[in-house]
């Protein structure tokens, strides 16, 4: 079995989780001043426990931050954005999009703008990807952050990136995001073990 195949099936897994994460809860309406519910909170402590507790006492795993500065924001950014490794772990497990996006200060999700350059435009707004405001996936808050451990769980797991590191329509640019870099680093590297895992294993059933 590949590395590969052993991403697809954890990917896949936490997919179907997703489902049971998706209920109603009363607690999702309890927000402080940012729009953060308590599982934002716990997720951008790191605190496990609590975390845990919300989730089972039926939370959103993808819960969106509401308000003008949250930018939907989910648990999994703010816990990429402290480096909390078990805190997203347990959020995938939960069912929590490896590539939830954020969206921008005018409402729209950036990944529809149209690029140029450096700059992403809807019909209403000229917004730069360098703007505070545009934050993308967990991936993007990671790299932003420069938190390599982050940035290498995820992509373990199976976050996307556009085969282009300077593909706009996806990722911000490099100076805003300056552990863009590794992230395609641990992606070749992920890569290059599983095509040798998979020759190596095509070469055992060859005898």
């Amino acid at each position: 079995m590949t590395q590969n195949y052993l991403l697809r099936t954890n990917s896949n897994r936490r997919r179907i989780k997703r489902s049971n994460s998706l209920r109603s809860n009363s607690s999702d309406d309890d927000r402080d001043d940012r729009g953060w519910t308590n599982l934002h909170v716990g997720a951008r402590k790191g605190d496990l426990k609590e975390v845990k507790r919300l989730l089972d006492e039926g939370m959103d795993a993808n819960v969106a931050a509401l308000g003008p500065k949250s930018h939907g924001l989910t648990p999994l950014h703010l816990a990429a954005k402290g480096g909390h490794i078990k805190v997203m772990d347990e959020l995938l497990e939960r069912g929590a999009n490896i590539d939830a996006r954020t969206k921008g200060a005018c409402g729209c999700k950036y990944q529809n703008h149209s690029p140029s350059s450096s700059q992403h435009n809807c019909k209403r707004h000229s917004l730069s990807f360098s703007n505070n405001s545009h934050i993308g996936t967990p991936l993007h808050t990671a790299a932003k952050e420069r938190n390599r451990r982050a940035i290498r769980f995820l992509i373990e797991n199976g976050a996307f990136l556009p085969d282009n590191i300077e593909d706009t329509r996806f990722n911000p640019p490099v100076h805003y995001c300056p552990g863009l870099e590794w992230a395609y680093e641990e992606l070749k590297r992920v890569q290059q073990e599983s095509s040798s895992n998979s020759s190596s294993g095509e070469g055992s059933d060859s005898f």
